[in-house]
């Protein structure tokens, strides 16, 4: 929240009004680094301030439903809300979180920032705009070293629902839902507490024929055991009039390393190389924020709505599920097992 949330927010321009955190003297700390006028002893306080419209809910996964719960009790004032991914511990809770949400009226957006990404956003649009024709093949390739949060712990997962869920949703909203999905995982070496999913690799398959692929390595080598470093994340993706590939400057985070996209297409047989000085962290944050906002102004869905992060949420439930019972998940399987 410090570094990225409220750094993106000052840059451009928003308001905020507020701040409540677990511990008195971190919020005392990030409301004078950010000139927040108002620190609330804890978020009970902040809610009943009947002129905060806008909540960015930054919490661990496990405590999240509880929090909203509280919040939409206050659906008098309180709009909007931010709330950050994982929507909660599992696809049942975000469900709820959803459901609470839409019975309260209130407006829920959730914080899938990768989709604002710079590259991750103009390859979108390459596809949108058919410059590479129909998909055949996509990949992503991670070997970077993720600092874990200490609530991981309790909850017993790791990369599946806080890394590979970037990844998920960025496959999503490249190139719609897949049909299935076929997982396999192992525990990462140098994350003591145990754990499931250190290492990952997933297959979405995808009723077109597209195939896409993700290598989610947040082992990366004994790099921080003492041998070199091959740290970084790229991306491909082949189609049938054009190519486009990129790499993601997040592993690089707090030096600022801006992600980067080639491409070439059929009708230009050369490499075209946009470039930008913008990052995801901090800069992408401004962007599920914004079009939160927009939405209110517009009575419109939010683009990242959580009836739409359902729908990835429901991925990675199914990555978990396919990696347990060593089969192809139906993406149907998970949405319907909500409504049964």
């Amino acid at each position: 929240m410090a570094d990225c949330h409220l750094v993106a927010y000052r840059q451009a321009g928003f308001n905020p009004v507020g701040i409540a955190a677990r511990r008195q003297e971190q919020a005392d700390a990030t409301a004078a680094r950010h000139q927040i006028p108002h620190v609330y002893s804890d978020y009970h306080e902040l809610l009943r301030n009947p002129e905060v419209e806008v909540v960015d809910v930054a919490v661990p996964p496990d405590v999240q439903l509880e929090v909203m719960r509280e919040i939409v009790r206050h659906n008098d004032h309180i709009r909007g809300i931010l709330a950050q991914k994982p929507l909660g511990a599992n696809f049942v809770e975000a469900c709820e979180v959803v459901r609470l949400c839409q019975n309260a009226g209130i407006k829920l957006a959730v914080n899938q920032n990768m989709r604002y990404d710079p590259s991750v956003r103009a390859c979108h649009s390459l596809l949108t705009r058919g410059y590479l024709g129909e998909p055949v093949l996509a990949t992503i390739d991670m070997r970077a070293i993720p600092h874990w949060m200490p609530w991981q712990q309790r909850q017993g997962w790791v990369t599946l629902r806080i890394m590979s869920i970037h990844h998920l949703d960025t496959f999503r909203f490249w190139f719609g839902d897949p049909v299935r999905v076929y997982a396999s995982v192992r525990p990462d070496p140098r994350t003591k507490f145990a754990h499931e999913d250190g290492i990952c690799l997933y297959i979405l398959e995808y009723a077109t024929g597209l195939r896409a692929m993700s290598c989610d390595d947040v082992w990366a080598g004994p790099t921080k055991e003492g041998a070199a470093a091959d740290i970084g994340i790229k991306y491909r993706i082949e189609g049938t009039t054009g190519m486009a590939r990129g790499t993601i400057g997040w592993p690089s985070y707090p030096e600022r390393s801006p992600s980067t996209l080639d491409y070439t297409t059929t009708a230009s047989a050369q490499w075209h190389q946009p470039r930008w000085n913008e990052v995801w962290f901090p800069d992408a944050f401004v962007g599920p924020m914004a079009q939160l906002l927009c939405a209110l102004e517009d009575d419109a869905m939010p683009e990242i709505s959580g009836d739409d992060n359902l729908r990835t949420m429901a991925l990675v439930e199914a990555c978990y599920m396919s990696a347990r019972e060593h089969r192809a998940v139906d993406l149907a399987e998970i949405l319907e097992s909500s409504l049964s």
